[in-house]
């Protein structure tokens, strides 16, 4: 068994700038624990700290039991690398190792034969036979199997590129929690998974004995895998010890106890301030009041040495004004329309003020629908038109927005939207994208905070189709509450693919892609449609 322990770690940003100050928490043996908190706060930094990737100013950080890293984008390793490869970057740290030297032995043998060479390949195969290297490609075979329905020999030299998000993050997943390590860190684990996918990972993370610290913005997924919330906010960590459920009355509880105690703290400051001015006016005159006014002094300085109680954290204020307009009743209609090669003709009207839902599994179209309806050359028979007035914007799942690279929200808004600079950190302000957020290049960003501004960018362009691929993937809780507090006063029809079962539950139509290419709807969220479709 496992655990994490994080002792008084403080982090400071290569600009200077604090991120995590003095924060502790400890992981036990087994439990599940989520680490949560808004967008930019240090949950991703807080695991590479962990992990080793970054040092600490201050502080340390323990773990037991061997330590399974899934980082926040597995995909990252370079072109043309290999299912293999991806495997070997997630396996224990001897193998990962005597991989690397028997893949440096391999290119020596392939460059020349003779017997040094050859005794360094030998070599190296016993150094990774002696560190579980074959064992663990036994391993690999069954985690290839479950996640991509062949043996890992049929696809162990397949580039990783080639296949999807979502069966990436299921390979690593199922390689670490079949694996030998009993710690597990996972950043985002259920990002591109479909819900199958999700539903499978929550049983894994229920039914498995290790410890398992987590990043997640599902709030589904986290009310029902973890067992412990870890909030990082404002510099500083509190833990939850319940589950998601009861976590939100938590922490407004809290912070009305933190609150309470900032103003006892002010009061009782205040109050020493009085008595110390009192008594240095009647020790100008009194003898006898001097002992007391120097006492008064001390305890003072003490009161001021010794700080105030911990500040409850800034709350996050985001106002999605999304104002939408009238339109044709019909706002989007389809006849015999059919994406070629992904589903079979289907006819659909959507009308105005309508709020639906695109379902399926993976692979099954939803994205290139809705890219088809925002005006995209998307390869088609039959007919997809808009009905009068409606005007589309696309908010695209990848971020993939190549014409705001290099360029800053504040740039962004004042250029395309004919803003004054204080004009534009006024909006940027409502989705807390003002200060040093507005001055940074769109691509460091962080993920929640990219798809904060291509939701400002579709208020600002007066659109009154909202086509929404995935919206809340990278939101932060507050962030994806006000999403829907926002659609919610939307004037106009809003398109939404997800697999947030959470966000899923506020439409009123839902439209499932079928694994059999049949588009059909149903009145409640199906999660599981070839279920669906067999009974029908």
């Amino acid at each position: 068994m496992g655990h994490v322990e994080v002792g008084h770690l403080t982090y400071v940003l290569p600009d200077g700038r604090p991120l995590l100050d003095d924060v502790s928490f400890r992981v036990g043996e087994g439990v599940k624990a989520a680490l949560v908190g808004p967008n930019g706060a240090g949950k991703t930094t807080l695991m590479r700290l962990i992990a080793g990737d970054l040092q600490p100013v201050d502080g340390s950080v323990a773990s037991s039991g061997g330590l399974g890293i899934m980082r926040q984008f597995i995909g990252s390793i370079r072109d043309g690398r290999s299912v293999h490869d991806l495997l070997v970057s997630v396996a224990p740290q001897r193998v990962r190792e005597a991989a690397a030297k028997l893949e440096a032995a391999e290119l020596v043998m392939m460059e020349r034969e003779d017997e040094k060479a050859q005794m360094r390949y030998a070599q190296a195969i016993t150094d990774y036979s002696d560190a579980g290297g074959y064992d663990i490609e036994v391993l690999w075979d069954t985690c290839a199997m479950a996640a991509l329905g062949m043996s890992y020999d049929d696809c162990k030299y397949r580039e990783v590129n080639t296949l999807s998000g979502g069966e990436q993050k299921r390979l690593v997943l199922e390689a670490l929690l079949r694996g030998p390590d009993q710690t597990l860190l996972l950043d985002e684990p259920d990002n591109y998974l479909d819900v199958p996918g999700k539903l499978w990972l929550e049983q894994a993370l229920r039914e498995t004995p290790k410890t398992v610290l987590l990043v997640s913005h599902d709030r589904q997924l986290l009310a029902n895998a973890a067992d412990r919330i870890i909030t990082v906010e404002s510099g500083n960590i509190w833990v939850h010890g319940g589950g998601f459920g009861g976590y939100a009355q938590a922490r407004r509880e809290r912070n009305e106890r933190l609150d309470e105690l900032k103003k006892r703290w002010d009061e009782e400051h205040a109050k020493i301030k009085r008595l110390v001015l009192m008594l240095k006016q009647k020790a100008k005159y009194m003898d006898t009041m001097a002992a007391a006014y120097h006492s008064a002094q001390t305890r003072l300085r003490r009161f001021e040495e010794a700080g105030p109680p911990e500040a409850a954290p800034k709350e996050q204020f985001i106002s999605m004004r999304l104002k939408g307009g009238r339109t044709a009743k019909r706002a989007v209609i389809c006849e015999g329309l059919e994406l070629t090669g992904l589903m079979k003709p289907f006819d659909l009207e959507i009308w105005y003020g309508e709020r639906v839902a695109v379902l399926g599994s993976n692979g099954s179209g939803k994205s290139h629908f809705l890219r088809l309806i925002a005006g995209e050359e998307v390869r088609h028979t039959g007919v997809a038109r808009l009905g009068a007035r409606v005007v589309p914007g696309h908010f695209a799942q990848t971020h993939a927005r190549p014409e705001l690279i290099g360029r800053t929200p504040c740039e962004i808004v004042m250029t395309e939207h004919a803003r004054l600079k204080n004009e534009a950190m006024k909006v940027l302000s409502r989705y807390e994208l003002a200060g040093t957020i507005a001055e940074q290049r769109f691509e460091t960003l962080s993920g929640g905070q990219q798809a904060r501004l291509q939701i400002l960018l579709l208020e600002l362009s007066g659109t009154t189709l909202l086509l929404l691929d995935e919206p809340t993937d990278n939101l932060d809780l507050a962030s994806a509450e006000a999403l829907q507090e926002g659609l919610d006063a939307f004037d106009g029809t809003v398109v939404a693919v997800t697999h947030d079962r959470w966000f899923a539950d506020d439409f009123d139509r839902y439209l499932v892609f079928g694994a059999d290419g049949k588009v059909y709807e149903s009145s409640e969220p199906v999660w599981d449609e070839t279920r669906v479709v067999r009974q029908r």
